[in-house]
């Protein structure tokens, strides 16, 4: 359940000064601006992010950027808000420790190697130094937990989960103890610590610690 930093072809059309999200013919100008929101948080991190370096790097003119954007926050906000419009969908492998296995795995795609870990780190460091970055951070991952109720439904369906099993809860629980790793002990995490992870949360599942109260 990575954090998506790729460009997509196609942005919504409407929008307002700060978190406007241009659409059409100014599609290219927020895929640029995007651009270089990403290289100037990876180079410089937040405090050093400035609309004059975004100016630079995207070739759109700081005037530009401060009327639609507002400034460094609104460019940071909007290129959060940019990641969560891809078409991502939870694994669907056939059986819940598949499914489990393969959503842990996303996270070590993304975060496993530093070169790939380096740009969904900064935003997530962003977040910790901005209120409206850790917002749009908020509703990334809230859109991406909401997006795995299907897994949670087909595991129902085949007698691997209990009714009433919580979706959101069930994907929290296998990206924590990684982020953990991750971010907090700041210890090494792969393949097989995903699948420990993953394994984990599917005895929880089955015993019915993610079943919402009726």
């Amino acid at each position: 359940m990575q954090l998506e930093l790729q460009l997509s072809s196609e942005a919504p059309s409407t929008g307002s000064p700060g978190t406007v999200r241009p659409g059409g013919r100014t599609a290219r100008t927020r895929a640029a601006v995007r651009d270089a929101v990403l290289a100037g948080l990876v180079e410089h991190g937040y405090p050093g992010l400035t609309v004059e370096y975004v100016a630079e790097h995207s070739g759109v003119h700081k005037t530009t950027l401060y009327r639609r954007w507002g400034g460094v926050e609104g460019l940071v906000t909007d290129a959060l808000d940019f990641a969560g419009e891809d078409s991502w969908t939870p694994p669907d492998t056939g059986s819940l420790q598949g499914d489990l296995r393969a959503l842990a795995r996303e996270v070590v795609d993304a975060f496993g190697d530093p070169a790939n870990a380096a740009a969904p780190t900064a935003f997530i460091a962003a977040a910790f130094q901005s209120p409206r970055a850790a917002d749009a951070l908020h509703r990334f991952y809230s859109e991406r937990f909401a997006r795995c109720a299907p897994l949670t439904a087909r595991a129902v369906e085949r007698g691997e989960a209990p009714a009433g099993t919580d979706s959101g809860a069930v994907a929290r629980a296998v990206s924590a103890p990684l982020f953990l790793r991750l971010f907090i002990t700041r210890e090494p995490i792969d393949a097989d610590i995903a699948d420990q992870a993953a394994d984990a949360v599917l005895a929880a599942v089955r015993a019915g610690v993610y079943t919402s109260p009726a």
